[in-house]
């Protein structure tokens, strides 16, 4: 009876890192002494971490803030979270510059 082995796929690897460095991130806050313990930061001054309770204020500033970075830290975890304010910002814009008077043919030649 052979066992068939599955090949690991991008996504799981990406799984892994993640764990690991989430694994990185609370020994590093561990290391630290109690009262200097912040539970979030960054690993190797690289990969954002946040093991903070989420807030309804951090939700939205990370989420949804136009005039925010388009990639920030992460409300609770490890890694990066897409700021939707500043991809409808671009988009809206794009839009907008994609409908000017100029920009549109017309059929009367």
């Amino acid at each position: 009876m052979g066992s068939k082995r599955r090949t690991p796929s991008v996504k799981d690897i990406w799984r892994l890192v993640l764990a690991v460095i989430g694994v990185i991130a609370v020994i590093q806050e561990l290391r630290k002494p109690p009262d200097e313990r912040t539970w979030h930061g960054k690993v190797a001054d690289i990969v954002p971490y946040d093991f903070r309770l989420p807030t309804i204020e951090r939700v939205r500033t990370t989420y949804w803030n136009p005039e925010g970075p388009a990639l920030s830290a992460r409300v609770f975890g490890v890694g990066w979270a897409p700021n939707f304010g500043v991809l409808a910002r671009w988009f809206g814009k794009r839009q907008a510059e994609g409908e000017r008077p100029s920009d549109l043919s017309t059929a009367d030649v």
